[in-house]
């Protein structure tokens, strides 16, 4: 038996860190090599990183929503022979540490060991021994989004350990929380209380299913669940990890129950805490509601849930996280960095919409969806050609203006998680057909969240689309180190005065954007009128 450290990889080239989006396993999960065990969110790519072990999964270091620095150890695993037989505390996989004592715990409760083997046996000693449900944050979470009190959850994963699949189940089977006593009569629902003054988190009960202490108050299980007290330790102790975890939820390592000990001491692991703190959140979610009593954490599922963000006086917050905040630091450091100026046209494309229609038809009939964008991008193309300082990138270090010789052109798709910046390479070698239906790949697949890294690399000049929601003109932003970005509104027919008289014209606007320390406002005006000049009169296309 061996305990395994593995280091969160390299998932891109140059990439120094990356956001620890989503954990795909628990501790105490069996893992196959290659079996995914994290997304990861570096550069607007979503990566699943794979497990280089079969094994067992020991520990969790890092907290989802976490930036962490290529080369960290970002989760341990037991490997080698019977991964739960070296851990004499499996059955609760959710405390594994990587330097677990091997002996049991002489102050767990009476069959907390036997037999782990037994799937039954393993159950009911996660119950006796811990008093709690083992559920990852993201369960948990989602629990509270759902209305369902976790308590209540049968749990499928190791250990009885409560998945995302079973708060679904649970929720989609009609179970709210409210019937956890049915449900679970022997567990009975955790009880918060707001007015004792302590740590408002259910943790332990007896062998029989009912809470520590009810014998003295002479209450069952399903009548009064109790409630724990905050440990109150002197001292505790805990990996780094651990002690940056309980930072970050604002937890007293001296307050979180254990029954772990290294050395004499009693000893705290990240899960404990992360459960410990979203125990601590479901209460004060129920207090804020205005719930109490026996019911106090099965009622806020549906009350603090729905009332969490008027608790604040209306505020919901949202996480700045993952491709949001990529998009941010993106934007941030193209817009301090590169000084914007902003250049405006209209094209007529009167012609252009009429060519389009005819060669709709027969791109239909090979299963192509002919858009507009393909002719912009051609004419784009020869735009570039005949300026090529607008297919460049500036290399402060170097003191030199690199003018790039391949036409790589990024198109920027909204989806639900971000804007997307697929790539499509080499425009001036494909045909309108080939560049469409690349497009059309690439645009949908971003919108699943499908792209590799490399379908986002390269880009040498990029074109958003803002019109597709209505709008005519913009100042967007350049994707640096790029040093132009075309923006297109909408195509509509609009008053056009021609010879002294007025009438109505397919018209595109154009916005393009420019970094000034490059790209002089006249040479951003000539480069306009040509890629004007082609989109006015589409059978120039035929020439490039």
């Amino acid at each position: 038996m061996a305990t395994k450290e593995f280091k969160l990889p390299d998932v891109g080239e140059g990439v120094a860190e990356g956001e620890l989006v989503n954990w795909l396993v628990a501790p105490g999960d069996t893992v196959s090599e290659d079996q995914p065990v994290a997304e990861v969110e570096t550069d607007k790519a979503l990566v699943e990183v794979p497990s280089p072990y079969d094994g067992t999964v020991k520990e969790l270091l890092a907290e989802e929503g976490e930036m962490v620095p290529v080369g960290n150890v970002i989760i341990t695993f037991t490997v080698g022979g019977d991964a739960e037989a070296d851990e004499p505390s499996s059955e609760s996989g959710a405390d594994a540490e990587p330097d677990a004592p091997t002996e049991p715990d002489a102050s767990a409760e009476p069959g907390a060991s036997a037999e782990p083997e037994a799937p039954g046996a393993e159950a009911d000693a996660v119950e006796a021994t811990e008093g709690r449900v083992f559920a990852p944050p993201s369960a948990r979470r989602l629990a509270r989004e759902l209305g369902v009190n976790v308590a209540a959850v049968n749990g499928s994963g190791p250990g009885g350990r409560v998945t995302d699949a079973d708060v679904r189940n649970h929720a989609e089977s009609g179970g709210t929380g409210e019937t956890g006593g049915e449900a679970k009569a022997s567990k009975g629902p955790k009880q918060v209380d707001m007015s004792s003054g302590k740590s408002a988190v259910s943790r332990r009960e007896d062998a029989d299913g009912e809470p520590a202490g009810a014998g003295t108050g002479g209450a069952s299980a399903s009548a009064a669940p109790s409630t724990v007290e905050r440990a109150g330790r002197e001292r505790t102790l805990a990996a780094p990890a651990t002690r940056r975890v309980a930072d970050e939820e604002g937890v007293d390592l001296n307050d979180v129950p254990t029954d772990e000990t290294r050395d004499g001491e009693a000893f705290v692991t990240a899960e404990q805490v992360r459960s410990y703190a979203a125990d601590v959140a479901a209460a004060e979610e129920a207090e804020a509601a205005g719930a109490g009593g026996p019911s106090a954490t099965a009622g806020a599922g549906n009350g603090a849930a729905a009332g969490a963000s008027t608790a604040t006086g209306g505020e919901e917050t949202v996480p700045y996280r993952g491709v949001r905040r990529t998009i941010g630091n993106q934007m941030a450091e193209s817009k301090y960095t590169a000084p914007h100026v902003s250049h405006h046209d209209t094209v007529v494309i009167d012609d252009l919409v009429e060519a389009r229609e005819e060669l709709k038809e027969h791109a239909a009939e090979r299963d192509v969806k002919l858009t507009y964008l393909p002719f912009v991008m051609k004419a784009l193309v020869a735009g570039l050609k005949e300026f090529p300082v607008l297919n460049s990138e500036l290399r402060e270090d170097e003191e030199e203006i690199v003018l790039k010789k391949e036409y790589n052109v990024g198109i920027a798709v909204a989806t639900d998680a971000g804007l997307m910046v697929p790539v499509v390479k080499d425009v001036d070698q494909k045909s309108l057909l080939q560049l469409a239906e690349e497009v059309n790949d690439l645009a949908s697949r971003a919108r699943e969240r499908k792209l590799s890294r490399e379908e986002m690399q390269g880009g040498t000049f990029t074109i958003t689309n803002f019109g597709a929601v209505g709008g005519e003109y913009a100042t967007p932003i350049i994707n640096y180190p790029e040093t132009a970005i075309l923006g297109l509104g909408a195509i509509d027919e609009r008053p056009v005065a021609e010879d002294g008289e007025v009438r109505a014209a397919h018209t595109l606007p154009l916005s393009l954007s420019i970094d000034h320390r490059v790209i002089d406002g006249a040479e951003a005006g000539r480069f306009t009128n040509h890629v004007m000049e082609y989109l006015e009169n589409p059978q120039l296309l035929l020439l490039e």
